[in-house]
Order: structure tokens, then sequence, then C-alpha cells
């Protein structure tokens, strides 16, 4: 189960993200002419603008989009800094590991608030886990830097216990999806339609959900250098507006796009539908605010205080909210 997506992925390393992801460049124009955002893909399933804009019947009007899939949000933010994106979606969270270091060539602009009950601990059939407690000394598989370290971690201070009580694990979605599939896990902390298929294929069960913990503040970054193109300005303003346009439909035609989820992962429609019943909320784009940021920051803090950044992190500079009369508009 090298690859349970059946996707290509596109892993990048040493913080530079070449291996042909450098798509276009920077101005509105790709070499074939035409206007072009380079855009990203993180997972599948109800978070897939890609997958949902095509569904909703929509499509990008006098431009196009380049898209790249992503397992995870901090291989976005590395895309990002190495200039091969204009555009990217990620939690929170990796952003802040970004903000630590000395490069982050990029600004958020928007939040796509969702559904935080598809963010998990999942432990395998048969185990005898019941709460957090259990997993004291107990391997756990978890992707480094993003919301599932996170909660993790908020999940393991609320029982009393801290990171050196259990065995984190740090792994790629797919490496961790094997791990947990062939018993080298006591428990997953996981994101999104893994949950489903392991659910479905493996029997896993889940511990508990990040509810209460993730705020559903799901970030919309974009380059400094698209940042400081009118012409990318223009392009990213009017796919705003398509997600929009994307995240309305959805909400309204919820048993359509489980379905057309369903095909699209390889798993029973009743997943899709139980996971859409679970939900907590549905995807609308909201503008930056004072809230947002105190949001991320309380998340920086957490990071700061169990030592696994250097130190106080401000998120203030990371924003941008030129985007929020787009974003306010009336439908």
């Amino acid at each position: 189960m090298a690859d349970i997506w059946g996707r290509r992925q596109i892993l990048l390393g040493g913080g530079a993200a070449a291996m042909g992801l450098a798509l276009s460049a920077c101005g509105g124009k790709n070499a074939a002419g035409g206007d072009v955002l380079r855009a990203s893909i993180t997972g599948k399933g109800d978070g897939d603008t890609r997958l949902l804009i095509r569904t909703a019947g929509l499509a990008p009007e006098g431009f196009r989009v380049e898209y790249s899939d992503f397992q995870s949000g901090h291989l976005v933010i590395e895309a990002l800094n190495g200039g091969s994106l204009d555009y990217g979606g990620m939690s929170e969270i990796p952003p802040i590991f970004a903000a630590a270091s000395t490069i982050h060539s990029f600004r958020q602009i928007a939040i796509a608030h969702g559904n935080v009950n598809n963010q998990v601990v999942l432990v395998p059939k048969g185990s005898a886990a019941r709460s957090i407690a259990d997993l004291k000394g107990k391997r756990v598989g978890y992707v480094r830097a993003t919301t599932s370290q996170y909660y993790l971690i908020r999940m393991l201070e609320q029982v009393g216990l801290g990171w050196d009580d259990i065995q984190p694990v740090a792994m790629g979605v797919s490496d961790g999806a094997a791990a947990f599939s062939r018993g080298s896990l006591d428990a997953w902390a996981i994101y999104g339609y893994p949950i489903e298929r392991a659910i479905a294929i493996d029997g896993a069960r889940i511990l508990k959900t990040a509810f209460g913990i993730l705020s559903g503040n799901y970030l919309v970054s974009a380059h400094v250098d698209a940042l400081a193109d009118p012409a990318k300005v223009d392009l990213i303003g009017r796919y705003l507006r398509l997600i929009k346009r994307a995240y309305a439909w959805a909400a309204a035609h919820q048993d359509e796009w489980a379905s057309t989820i369903a095909g699209n992962i390889g798993v029973p429609l009743e997943y899709v539908r139980e996971q859409f019943r679970r939900k907590s909320d549905v995807y609308t784009l909201r503008p930056v605010t004072d809230a947002a940021i105190a949001s991320q920051q309380e998340v920086a803090d957490v990071f700061a205080r169990v030592g696994l950044i250097p130190g106080h992190v401000d998120v203030r500079p990371l924003w941008d909210d030129r985007f929020n009369s787009i974003i306010q508009e009336e439908a």
C-alpha cells in the first residue's frame, strides 16, 4: 500500500521546492501564453478545490490554474518559499515553522474555514485504548509541522501527559497509512480522507477528534512576488471569487458532493456520508481578521512553549488583508 491515493506525490526537501514544480515564471503568463495561476491541492476529498470546482460545474474564466498536489501543508510552504507556487493552502501550523526560520516568502491572505472533526487520532482494530491517556508509552504516528502534531500535543496535555510520554513517530501521510495498516503504530494522528480509508479497509476506530482544539481556520497564502505583480493579484482575486462560489455550491449540494468524493477516493459512499454527518462546519471563505491572527498566534505560542520552535514567533507580519473586500462581496 505504498500510495493509497494513487496520485502523484511531490516530495520536497532541504527547504527548496524543485522537483518539477517550476511550472511557469513568476509573471502572469506562462511560456505558451495566457494567464496562469500556480496553485496547490493538499490531499483529497472535501478540501480538494480542483475537484470541487469541476463538480460544481464551474471553471476559471479568462485564466488557467496549474495545480500541484501535496500531502501536507508544510510541503506547500516549501514550494511557496522555493518560488514554485503563486497560491497555496495549509493549516495554521506550517507557516509558524516557516516564520521561525529565515525564509518565509509568502503572506496569508484569507481563511478557508471548515471542518475539524476530520482531524483525529485513530487506533487499530482491536485496540484496547479508550482514551488519549491510554497512549502513554505507545508508538503514535503524526505528520510533522501540521495540525496533527499540534492537536496531539494538546490532547496529551489535557490528560496530563507530555510529548515525551509517548513514542512520537513523524512520517508523511502515505508512509503513515502504510505503517498503520501493517500494525506498526499503536495510534495515528491524521486528517482528511485517510481516516475513512483506514476505517473502511483496516477497521480503524476514532479515539478522539480535534473538535474544541482546532479553530477550523485553514489558511490561504500567496507568494510575495505574486502579491507584487498586479496581473497575479488580479488572478488571485478572481480565483477567490471562484472558490467562494464553489463552497456555496457544496454547502447546498452535500449529497452530490459526498457521492463525488466517494468515487474519487475509492471508498463506499456510506463512509463519506458518515464523515459528512460528523462535520463541525462546511467550508466558507473568510476575510483576514484580528481574531484569525490571534488564533494562529495562540498556536505559535504552544509550539514555542513545548520547545518545538526556537522561541516566540510573531505571526502578524505574515498576514495581508488586501483581498478582504473581495471575500466579503455579496454573492
